[in-house]
């Protein structure tokens, strides 16, 4: 993977003035519920420089890192968790895959998206349309992946996650996705909140553990203003009783390669080798899941076709 660099030189400095991207997670109220946050202003905005997205577009795959970095408290070890989104709007779907690690790649079906009119709002319900939501954990070890899958009933992405855990999984849940935006459609804050209730939690814990969520302050503009996840959590959820279990960073990752793409060419038929050979260099390929290109002379194809 080569990131394409942010070139913003004020956008730059506000990043090296705020705190590295990072994933916070606590136990609350005595162990009856998980909340993993997430600060992530540079991933989101090292996305959008790779996929040279507009403001609009930026905001939907924004908030789906957001996700995929929270969804990523949910494995261990190896494994990963992909979320992948197929709808009929214009958006046309998004993939996202993340790993326990904290790494995080994905992608919009349409960059950019086709409007027949300039958006009002960001409500991106019309920008879904129908669709359907499905979460995969594959883990390491596994026989098979496990997939659950929920129709979209709201068309926001933090909503529909929480209809999925609570279809799926029978679990309460409840996700917050924030993103602060400038003036020129740079983003200054980006951040998440992920609540689980654990099994046995009592209700009346989980009524007021929602209650403090949803009148939380704008996380993404909190970040911008140079607080930390950890301040952040700690100061809105004051009232409760929280048990910080560790922190670990997160980025945008793909574990793509010259050589990767090297190894898909040589397994091509001949009569595609013989094409690609007649026609126009360098030979540019892009991986969809990091927007990385990677180029190829003729005479490097020539040599790898003889191998």
């Amino acid at each position: 993977m080569v990131k394409k660099a942010i070139e913003n030189k004020e956008l730059l400095e506000h990043l090296s003035s705020i705190e590295d991207d990072v994933r916070e997670t606590y136990l609350v109220e005595n162990g009856n519920i998980r909340l993993s946050a997430v600060g992530c202003t540079r991933m989101v905005n090292e996305v959008a420089s790779s996929f040279s997205l507009g403001p609009l577009e930026s905001y939907v795959l924004g908030q789906g890192y957001i996700a995929g970095a929270l969804l990523s408290s949910q494995v261990k070890g190896n494994d990963r968790i992909l979320m992948n989104i197929e709808c009929g709007g214009p958006i046309g779907g998004m993939v996202i895959e993340s790993w326990a690690c904290g790494a995080v790649r994905g992608y919009l079906v349409n960059n950019p998206f086709q409007l027949d009119k300039a958006p009002t709002s960001l409500d991106t319900s019309l920008l879904y349309g129908p669709g359907f939501l499905s979460i995969t954990k594959l883990l390491e070890g596994a026989k098979a992946p496990f997939t659950g899958q929920i129709m979209m009933e709201h068309g926001s992405l933090a909503e529909d996650l929480a209809l999925y855990y609570k279809t799926s999984e029978q679990t309460p849940t409840l996700f917050y996705l924030s993103l602060e935006f400038g003036r020129k459609g740079e983003i200054l804050g980006a951040g998440g909140i992920f609540i689980q209730a654990l099994p046995g939690c009592p209700d009346d814990v989980l009524k007021r553990v929602e209650d403090i969520s949803r009148k939380v302050k704008k996380m993404g503009l909190k970040l911008k203003e140079g607080m930390g996840v950890r301040e952040y959590i700690e100061s809105e959820f004051s009232t409760l009783s929280l048990e910080h279990l560790g922190h670990s960073p997160i980025g945008f990752s793909c574990p793509c390669s010259k050589k990767g793409f090297e190894g898909y060419l040589k397994a091509l038929p001949e009569e595609e080798k013989a094409s690609i050979m007649g026609g126009i260099f360098p030979l540019v390929l892009e991986c969809f899941n990091c927007g990385t290109q990677y180029s190829f002379e003729r005479s490097e194809l020539e040599a790898l076709f003889k191998e």
